[in-house]
């Protein structure tokens, strides 16, 4: 009986190590970013993982980010966007609270997806997103813009801006950009 205990203490141990080691390694490929945003009262916070392009064609059909398939929009954990405020996105309202960020990326529009359920890792071990529809609680489509020059964007980045007319969350990846325009409700 002591032996079995043993045997199985060791085991957990050897598995727990294996896994934080993983953990570690895939952060080094893809390292955390955090995004920090304040206007007057309102306070934005985005958490995400930030891959690399290297020399990979992100988007499109059978590419790593396919058209038409949930993204978990980053690497590793889920994204998660936080707000202190009620933010209004055209026509929809966005609750003050924390939410995963999924986006549905296609050539000419995306979806942006903020769900109320934020699972601790992004994908399932078939690499499909972990995000839960019926709890969606804002879509959003946008168009994609792809720059004319050929820039393109090694490293996958969120950004907010202030604007005229309110504010922007923008993703920028490989030759994409997606502006996200929303305001303080």
């Amino acid at each position: 009986m002591k032996k079995t205990l043993i045997i199985i203490g060791v085991v957990v141990v050897i598995i727990a190590g294996v896994l934080t080691y993983l953990r570690f390694k895939a952060k080094s490929y893809s390292p955390e970013g955090n995004v920090e945003f304040s206007d007057g009262n309102l306070k934005i916070h985005v958490f995400y993982n930030r891959p690399y392009k290297k020399g990979r064609i992100i988007f499109g059909e059978g590419k790593l980010v396919p058209y038409g398939k949930t993204w978990r929009t980053g690497a590793n954990e889920a994204t998660v966007f936080e707000t202190n405020a009620d933010l209004q996105f055209g026509d929809k309202i966005l609750k003050s609270g924390k939410y995963s960020l999924w986006t549905v990326p296609n050539e000419q529009t995306w979806q942006v997806v903020f769900n109320s359920e934020i699972p601790s890792w992004g994908i399932n071990f078939n690499g499909e997103a972990l995000r839960n529809p019926p709890t969606d609680a804002l879509i959003v489509e946008v168009p994609a813009n792809h720059p004319k020059d050929d820039k393109e964007f090694e490293q996958f980045t969120i950004s907010i801006e202030k604007g005229s007319d309110g504010s922007e969350l923008n993703l920028f990846w490989d030759k994409t950009i997606v502006s996200v325009p929303f305001s303080v409700k």
